[in-house]
């Protein structure tokens, strides 16, 4: 079952052909030819069986209108999306219904493929909604991720450390933060520490501490992030930036929760559940001698690892959706064009939700009044199949674009598993075993 839709509308053939076409597509239609029926059978459901997803309204109904249906519709079940269905002549008003509240409007008259596509739109918007609302803003649709999460609401309230991985711009700290709400320390701090930022002279000062006149510049006594995270969390992204005789140092503490500060004596102590993020593959770190094997498993209670976008591309749209209405000044967000959003949805996205979300900032601006953004608002080497992999090709002496035989591995077990329904199939079709899938997974960061 895709969805649950709820069709109101006074023209019999319009809700005979809408009932059959969409359910025909594996929807489960509830439909009326009256608002006043409608909300009566609606208000019966004492017990909020009928939770529907989506409802399309026609706009010219007598007595009750669509947007007095629709305001009737959000007072008992405001989380639906209402959709007005429309005519030609009526497409003002419809504009000011979605001012008040509607998703979008669909115009009569309509062919079945078109219905079916905007429909699947609607609904993934709307269940994006509703995942958002669960995952506390963290946008996802996408089974795997949904997983994660998962995994992570339920490891929350443990003393267990957490480790997320995954490439740049995945958002580990939005799971790292995720992770801190839903725990029994969310009513205290969330502290950050950017591992990479900082030098090794500079990072034990920020982790530990310091006192007066440890060294140039130590003016005064300072606190540092683990006595600021005291009784909440310390989370330490870009962890495999650390140098080696800080992880040292980060791995005492870890055993003992103990700690100096610089120049100081004094043995102190913190209780700190430590939430670490890389985009690193940690295990090849430690083969080269990079990182330490008994910290990396010190750190590694709970692996989580954060699928990039290009394997979830069910969240590309609603996701550049949000950020354009999110940017948007005067509240009435552009649409996207179907031909941007063709490009989207060929992009690889290498630098992921956080490339999406600049390439949508930069088109919101650009697109400035218009009612829609357009390929001309995206950077340039956004729509191109492959696109974003234009590092990834290096030319050869004939002047060809070859890929590594690991850049094939790479991209094919990629394809493979956004075709595939599990890691298991996957690792079938691949004909590995799903060990061997997990390797290459971590060592491609899929």
């Amino acid at each position: 079952m895709k969805g649950r839709l709820l069709i109101v509308d006074d023209e019999p053939h319009i809700v005979k052909t809408m009932t059959i076409g969409l359910k025909a597509l594996g929807y489960e239609v509830t439909a009326f030819e009256d608002a006043e029926t409608a909300l009566k059978e609606i208000d019966k459901d004492v017990f909020g069986e009928k939770q529907f997803d989506v409802a399309f309204i026609d706009l010219m109904m007598f007595p009750m209108n669509g947007i007095t249906l629709m305001q009737e519709l959000h007072r008992r079940l405001p989380e639906l999306t209402v959709v007005i269905i429309t005519a030609h002549g009526t497409v003002d008003t419809a504009v000011t219904a979605m001012k008040l509240g509607a998703y979008d409007y669909l115009q009569k008259p309509f062919e079945l493929k078109e219905l079916a596509a905007f429909v699947e739109r609607v609904v993934a918007s709307h269940k994006l909604q509703e995942a958002t609302h669960r995952t506390n803003e963290i946008l996802t649709t996408n089974t795997t991720y949904l997983g994660v999460l998962r995994m992570a609401e339920r490891v929350a309230n443990s003393q267990l450390t957490v480790l997320i991985e995954g490439e740049t711009g995945t958002g580990k700290e939005l799971v790292a933060d995720f992770i801190h709400r839903h725990s029994e320390r969310a009513e205290r701090p969330i502290v950050k520490l950017n591992c990479a930022a900082l030098t090794e002279e500079l990072i034990e000062s920020e982790l530990f501490g310091h006192v007066k006149g440890a060294f140039t510049g130590a003016l005064k006594d300072r606190e540092g992030r683990v006595e600021a995270a005291n009784g909440g969390t310390l989370f330490l992204d870009e962890i495999g930036e650390m140098s080696p005789s800080m992880q040292a140092k980060l791995l005492r503490f870890l055993q003992s929760h103990e700690f100096q500060r610089v120049g100081e004596n004094e043995t102190r102590y913190a209780d700190v559940r430590i939430i670490a993020a890389t985009n690193r593959n940690l295990e090849e770190a430690i083969e080269r001698g990079e990182f330490r094997e008994d910290l990396f498993y010190r750190l590694s209670g709970v692996r989580l690892l954060i699928p990039p976008l290009r394997l979830r591309r069910e969240d590309i749209i609603p996701l550049a959706e949000h950020f354009i209405a999110s940017a948007s000044q005067n509240g009435i967000a552009p649409k996207l064009s179907e031909t941007v959003k063709t490009a989207l949805l060929e992009y690889d996205w290498r630098g992921n939700v956080r490339e999406l979300e600049n390439a949508m900032l930069r088109a919101t601006v650009l697109a400035g009044s218009r009612a829609s953004v357009e390929r001309a608002d995206l950077p340039d080497h956004i729509g191109l199949k492959s696109a974003s992999s234009y590092d990834d090709y290096k030319p050869s002496s004939n002047g060809m674009q070859l890929k590594s035989l690991d850049e094939v591995e790479r991209d094919y077990i990629a394809q493979v598993i956004s075709k595939t329904s599990s890691l298991e199939e996957a690792a079938r079709v691949l004909k590995i075993d799903s060990a061997t899938l997990w390797r290459k997974r971590k060592k491609y960061s899929l």
